[in-house]
């Protein structure tokens, strides 16, 4: 294969898409609606197309004009959009699918391909717009991976966790890294042993182009770091990126309720372990990024940008209350 069509690849997930195919010499086309800045308007490797990936005749055209060899789709949210995608683009060499984790429907350690149940989705919930369905419709998105397989097509899912890295616009990682960037006392939820799978996502966009090469028609991959560390370790490793030293505090309901703040109002933090199995990928050859040199790279562009995270977790305000009450016990 030497050519791509990226649906969406602008901004995050895709963007790192772009790159890593650029880097393996493959010819890409963008399919984007023109909303956001395109970084690749200035490399004449990658054409663009503007349109609605939902308008049906956008789609058609893409592949008729493109002829891509790979097509990777990076902003399906609605099972309709899946269906309609391998079915225009049934003829690729390969149709790759981004997915999630949060298509798994049981709490298991760890959640494997084939194994652990994806959510049901209904159909009023297969068309809805809400974060409480993201879950179930990116399931049946899978479910419609699938079906297209069994009819022929060469279609695959990739499923990650949390994404972190360069560009990353939910400001997640922003937000613990802005912490222990302007504070030398932090406020840690917990005992600090909290485990929920992340991916850095330039793994994320190798995963993606190594199932498209490798992978099996009616598979789904999980992608995540091969090793995993708890919230406690992952403010270890942002400290050391900032070459810093930060007292951590934990504070467990009790504790946090002195700030009107709950466990689950911190980000990146999850009461039940989530943990991805990424066997079957690595056994197609894939490798993840050391997570010391992933980190650094996430420091360094946060350090780069105007991210802070602000929105994704509790004020220091809030915090501090906290800090002065575990101050007088």
């Amino acid at each position: 294969m030497d050519s791509a069509l990226v649906i969406g690849g602008t901004r995050f997930i895709g963007r790192h898409l772009v790159e890593d195919l650029l880097e393996h010499d493959y010819r890409v086309t963008l399919l984007t609606r023109g909303t956001r800045e395109n970084p690749f308007v200035d490399d004449d490797r990658v054409a663009h197309i503007e349109g609605d990936r939902t308008n049906d005749a956008v789609l058609e055209s893409a592949a008729s004009t493109v002829d891509p060899d790979a097509v990777f789709d990076c902003v399906a949210y609605h099972p309709a959009d899946v269906r309609t995608a391998t079915d225009v683009f049934a003829d690729c060499e390969a149709y790759v699918y981004v997915s999630s984790g949060a298509a798994y429907g049981r709490e298991e350690i760890p959640k494997r391909e084939g194994e652990t149940p994806l959510h049901p989705c209904t159909a009023e919930q297969s068309t809805d717009d809400s974060v409480e369905t993201y879950g179930n419709r990116k399931a049946e998105c899978d479910r419609a991976v699938f079906a297209a397989a069994e009819s022929g097509v060469r279609a695959m899912a990739v499923r990650p966790p949390i994404v972190y890295g360069p560009h990353d616009y939910t400001e997640r990682l922003d937000w613990w890294i802005d912490r222990l960037h302007r504070f030398d006392r932090i406020v840690v939820p917990g005992d600090g042993t909290n485990l929920r799978h992340r991916v850095y996502v330039e793994d994320v966009a190798s995963a993606l182009r190594v199932v498209a090469e490798r992978g099996a028609a009616g598979e789904a991959y999980n992608v995540g770091d091969r090793r995993l560390v708890t919230l406690e370790e992952m403010i270890e490793l942002i400290a050391d990126s900032l070459d810093t030293a930060v007292e951590t505090v934990h504070a467990g309901p009790r504790e946090l309720a002195a700030g009107d703040i709950e466990l689950d109002d911190y980000p990146l933090y999850r009461t039940y372990p989530h943990v991805l199995s990424t066997a079957k990928l690595a056994a197609l050859g894939w490798e993840s990024t050391p997570l010391e040199a992933a980190m650094d790279r996430s420091v360094e562009s946060h350090l780069e940008s105007d991210r802070d995270g602000d929105e994704n977790g509790p004020d220091r305000v809030a915090e501090e209350r906290v800090l002065g009450i575990l101050e007088t016990l």
